[in-house]
């Protein structure tokens, strides 16, 4: 127990200065919770028991406080969530700030599309959204308002750049980057056709270079109409179980596989 107690009194101070909340008892809940969670690495909450000091003589006790915290409708995770994170960055605005969309499928059920902040190789989650929904595939208007929320929450920031997977390119992100002034580095799909690369329209896949070996190009165009148009970056890199193909709207070079 004498490691949990200075670590919660810290976690309390933080999140009473940057969180807003309605109940003090909530905020002292959490910090708790998190205390718990980072002595214990665990996320079962019965394994959370000695790392809190309580006055509850059964461990069912405990639990049942995490439970009535995690299924209270009063809480709203982001009004506590995302200040931490602003506050985590505040000192950031003359660097560039890196976010990355993602998706989690769960359960085949559910999807979790996560757009995070890149700290240290690490994604920060920062806005997020859940829905039923089997594949991690999905529609720009499905995390659209996600990313006008986040534009306008980052606005301070005068250098942003969108990381995402194949998943996610398609007309409208790309529309909605360029409007934005966001910069962004962000995988194709083998089957996108290209304009410009050759004489004729093209496939991706016929492009990819021998291994070891990477190509650059500038301005060609996505898609049969051609209308989206970007650099990008072509590599067969040894060890990969397939090529890369990353557009930028920067200079292409070997920099944007390392973003």
């Amino acid at each position: 127990m004498s490691r949990s107690t200075p670590l919660y009194h810290q976690l309390l101070s933080l999140l009473s200065q940057d969180s807003t909340y309605r109940d003090f008892r909530q905020i002292k809940a959490l910090a708790w919770m998190i205390n718990a969670l980072i002595c214990s690495s665990k996320i079962n909450l019965s394994e959370w028991e000695s790392y809190v000091i309580s006055r509850a003589n059964q461990a069912q006790s405990i639990e049942r406080r995490w439970q009535r915290f995690v299924h209270n409708s009063r809480i709203k995770v982001k009004s506590l969530y995302v200040p931490l994170v602003m506050a985590a960055i505040s000192n950031w605005s003359g660097q560039r700030l890196y976010l990355a969309l993602d998706t989690t499928v769960l359960w085949n059920r559910y999807c979790m599309i996560h757009l995070s902040v890149i700290c240290g190789g690490r994604a920060i989650p920062f806005l997020w959204k859940v829905m039923e929904h089997k594949s991690s595939t999905v529609a720009f208007k499905e995390y659209k308002t996600m990313l006008k929320f986040s534009r306008r929450l980052l606005r301070k920031y005068p250098d942003e750049m969108l990381l995402a997977d194949r998943g996610f390119v398609n007309h409208q992100l790309m529309n909605w980057l360029t409007t934005s002034q966001w910069h962004y580095c962000l995988r194709l799909p083998c089957d996108v056709t290209i304009q410009g690369a050759r004489r004729h329209p093209i496939e991706l896949k016929y492009l990819y270079p021998p291994k070891s070996e990477a190509i650059l190009y500038h301005n060609v165009g996505l898609w049969l109409d051609g209308e989206c148009r970007s650099n990008f970056v072509l590599a067969n890199v040894k060890g990969t179980k397939e090529p890369w193909a990353v557009i930028t709207d920067e200079d292409p070079t070997l920099q944007a596989l390392w973003q």
